[in-house]
């Protein structure tokens, strides 16, 4: 839902800056398919199937317990449309997408991966006839579904029914490939659970960060569970939480604030999801400049577009950025 050197990083124009010295939406309108692998990740891309090669065992069909209903999916899906912001995780399982949603197509971390893929969206069914899929996956909450079954196979999802790893998980149980997001998962966690370990000790334990979003002219703050890398930070990592964060956002997910209480809820750390186009004059006021946080050049800064997503690729990116900031950080 939590959302900056290496090259992975220098694509992502994410920038340290010094100052002074699951559909679950996005405020943004972002799915945050949360909030960010296999850039340095385990994918399963390198050992696919490539189409005409298939075994025996990897042809026909299976029945995968979706939350539905049981529903009749390849075995090794070769055309998958991904209509929702999961678009990253069947990618890292090496699954061959042929249309994804806009938001997945505007993430700057797809670029090179989507270049080639087209777009795709629940209203459009014309495209989706088009592109021959022969598994679609989707949110739940997705318009014209039961026109989109009559297509292909589909599997939909509710965001925020499960966590962005038994997510992941859920999503390799679809696509015949559970083995391998259940390894990616186990070691990914483990590596949190050090770099945590690393940060805590460096930063000290009382230590707190928080988490905003900067999206049009608008403000937001992020609780433990909205993507921006908030559930690496949070749950996985277990950094602090500013108190006010948590009063405001914690049980909400994200909380909208103005420029001039920033202040209040910014803790020893600040990481910043800005997106392009936003308003973001706000950094250039007294208010913002005399923030602690600011002055003591403890400020992160990431993309804002591809920041809400929650697929291993994702992730990769924010455990690398979130390493190389705290243990960096003045």
């Amino acid at each position: 839902m939590r959302k900056i050197l290496i090259p992975v990083l220098l694509m992502l124009a994410l920038v340290v800056t010094a100052c002074g010295g699951g559909n679950q939406p996005s405020p943004g309108g972002e799915t945050a398919a949360g909030t960010a692998s296999s850039a340095g990740g385990s994918s399963a891309s390198d050992g696919g199937t490539a189409p005409g090669n298939e075994s025996a065992s990897d042809s026909g069909t299976f029945i995968y317990e979706s939350e539905t209903g049981p529903v009749e999916v390849p075995k090794n899906p070769r055309r998958v449309v991904s209509l929702s912001g999961f678009t990253g995780n069947l990618m890292h399982l090496g699954v061959p997408v042929v249309g994804a949603d806009i938001w997945s197509k505007s993430a700057v971390q797809f670029a090179e991966k989507l270049k080639d893929v087209e777009e795709a969206s629940e209203e459009n069914l014309e495209k989706l006839i088009e592109l021959d899929p022969d598994l679609i996956v989707a949110l739940s909450s997705a318009k014209n579904l039961d026109k989109i079954r009559e297509i292909a196979p589909t599997v939909t999802y509710t965001w925020g029914a499960l966590d962005i790893f038994d997510m992941h998980i859920e999503i390799g149980k679809a696509v015949n490939k559970e083995k391998e997001a259940r390894e990616w998962v186990d070691g990914f966690r483990k590596r949190l659970e050090e770099t945590g370990a690393k940060i805590r000790a460096k930063i000290g334990e009382d230590a707190t960060v928080t988490v905003i979003e900067v999206y049009d002219k608008s403000i937001y703050v992020f609780g433990n569970n909205w993507a921006r890398g908030t559930e690496l930070l949070y749950q996985e990592m277990k950094l602090g939480m500013p108190e006010k964060v948590k009063e405001q956002a914690l049980e909400a997910g994200y909380y909208a604030l103005s420029p001039e209480v920033l202040p209040e809820f910014v803790g020893d750390y600040l990481i910043i999801s800005k997106y392009s186009n936003a308003d973001a004059s706000f950094q250039n006021t007294e208010t913002y400049k005399n923030i602690p946080a600011v002055k003591n050049g403890r400020v992160l800064e990431m993309t804002g577009e591809g920041a809400s997503f929650t697929d291993p690729f994702t992730l990769e990116m924010q455990l690398e950025l979130f390493g190389e900031f705290f243990l960096n950080s003045p």
